[in-house]
C-alpha cells in the first residue's frame, strides 16, 4: 500500500483520489482472499468490475474508478 500511495503522490494527484484508490485496492485484495495485485492477472480484474456490475448494482463510474486502481499496482 505504501508503493500506491508513493506513486500516487509523485503524480501530484489529490489527497482524496490516494484515499479513494486505497480504499478500491482494499476491496479489490479482499474480493480475491488477500491475493497481492501484482500477482493477479486481466481475468481476475474482469471478474472483480462483474462482481461490482451484477451483484453490487455499481454505477459505471464507480466501476471505471475500480477498473483504473488496480492498474496503478500492477
Amino acid at each position: 500500500m505504501d508503493q500506491l500511495r508513493a506513486l500516487i503522490r509523485s503524480r501530484n494527484q489529490a489527497y482524496k483520489t490516494e484515499q479513494t484508490y486505497c480504499h478500491w485496492i482494499k476491496r479489490f485484495i479482499r474480493f480475491h482472499d488477500m491475493q497481492h495485485p501484482s500477482t493477479c492477472s486481466a481475468k481476475e480484474v474482469e471478474q472483480f468490475l462483474s462482481h461490482l456490475a451484477i451483484q453490487r448494482n455499481n454505477s459505471v463510474s464507480t466501476q471505471r474508478t475500480g477498473q483504473k486502481t488496480p492498474q496503478l499496482y500492477v
